[in-house]
C-alpha cells in the first residue's frame, strides 16, 4: 500500500471531521443565544457544544495537523520553497486560531457570560467556509 496516499486519505477524513465542527458549532451558538431564557434548553445546548468541541472538533484538528505534517515530510523540505504550501499553512493556522476563538466563546456560554448576538454567530459561521474554499483552490491549483 502507498503510505503517502494512506496519510493523504487520513488527512482528508480529519479535515472533513474538523470542518463539520467548525461549521456546526457557531450554528449551535445561534440557537443557544435565541433560547437563553429557557434554562433547560440552554443546558442541552451547553452539553451539545462541549461534546462537539471536545470529542469531535479538537481531536479532528489535532489529527489534521499530524497527518498534514506527515504529508509535508513525504514531500520533503523543498516543498517549503513553494508558494502554495506557505499559503495553505497560513490559512490552516487561521482556521486553528478560529477553532480556539470558538473555545473562548464556548467558555463564555458555559459561564452564562455570552455577549454576542445570533447575527454575530451567523456572520462568523462564514469564516471557515471562506478559508476552506481558499485552501481547496490553493491545494488543487498549486500556484507557484
Amino acid at each position: 500500500m502507498n503510505s503517502y496516499l494512506l496519510f493523504k486519505s487520513l488527512h482528508l477524513i480529519s479535515v472533513i471531521s474538523w470542518m463539520v465542527g467548525l461549521l456546526y458549532l457557531p450554528r449551535i451558538f445561534v440557537y443557544h443565544v435565541e433560547n437563553l431564557k429557557d434554562k433547560n434548553t440552554s443546558l442541552i445546548f451547553k452539553t451539545m457544544e462541549k461534546k462537539l468541541y471536545s470529542y469531535i472538533m479538537t481531536p479532528a484538528m489535532i489529527l489534521t495537523w499530524i497527518f498534514g505534517l506527515i504529508l509535508i515530510f513525504f514531500l520533503g523540505p523543498e516543498v517549503f520553497s513553494t508558494t502554495w504550501i506557505k499559503l495553505k499553512l497560513l490559512l490552516v493556522i487561521l482556521l486553528t486560531a478560529y477553532h480556539f476563538y470558538l473555545s473562548k466563546l464556548l467558555a463564555n456560554f458555559k459561564m452564562d457570560q455570552n455577549t454576542k448576538s445570533s447575527k454575530f454567530f451567523r456572520i462568523i459561521n462564514e469564516v471557515p467556509t471562506i478559508l476552506l474554499i481558499l485552501i481547496v483552490f490553493i491545494v488543487v491549483f498549486k500556484p507557484i
